[in-house]
């Protein structure tokens, strides 16, 4: 019989208890969801030549191009020293990247994820100009790294129009 009376009146404390911890703990994950929103933010756009203009290539090897003018970092996931985009969080990302050849010479960039090919934007200009482009959608873990590189024997063109670019968004974490 105590034991009954006791369980219920242990019952009756939790459901109380659990009302305000459950009332405080809402507005306290509300508040931390607001938090981690804005520190999970991560975008980035860059174009390869931050002034001036001229040819990036040919090389004999597959080249990391260092898209150099950077015009958005949010969350400083690229590095325009390296051409590195690090993941700061696991999720998925979408990437893209745009190349511009012309003349007699071939225009091509792949992109990488940690060594790996992924994906290319190829151009073969026949007269005047022309541009290749292409995007990935990537699940991505922390610290894993995505970069373009130029093709060997390729080359791009850029100037004041900022034509090659770079640009790399995280569309939710995971």
């Amino acid at each position: 019989m105590k034991i009954i009376v006791f369980s219920s009146l242990l019952l009756l404390v939790c459901s109380v208890s659990a009302d305000q911890t459950e009332t405080e703990m809402l507005r306290e994950l509300t508040a931390s969801l607001a938090v981690q929103k804005e520190q999970i933010s991560v975008a980035f756009s860059a174009s390869l030549l931050d002034r001036g203009e001229g040819d990036t290539g040919p090389f004999n090897t597959q080249t990391t191009l260092t898209f150099k003018r950077v015009v958005t970092n949010i969350g400083n996931a690229y590095n325009s020293h390296t051409g590195m985009f690090t993941a700061p969080v696991r999720g998925a990302y979408h990437f893209e990247w745009h190349i511009y050849g012309y003349g007699d010479v071939r225009a091509g960039a792949y992109l990488f994820r940690n060594g790996y090919y992924i994906f290319s934007a190829y151009e073969n200009p026949t007269a005047g100009g022309g541009s290749g482009s292409n995007g990935a959608l990537l699940h991505l873990e922390v610290g894993d790294q995505v970069y373009v590189r130029l093709w060997n024997g390729t080359r791009v063109f850029d100037g004041q129009n900022h034509i090659n670019t770079f640009s790399g968004h995280l569309i939710f974490t995971m």
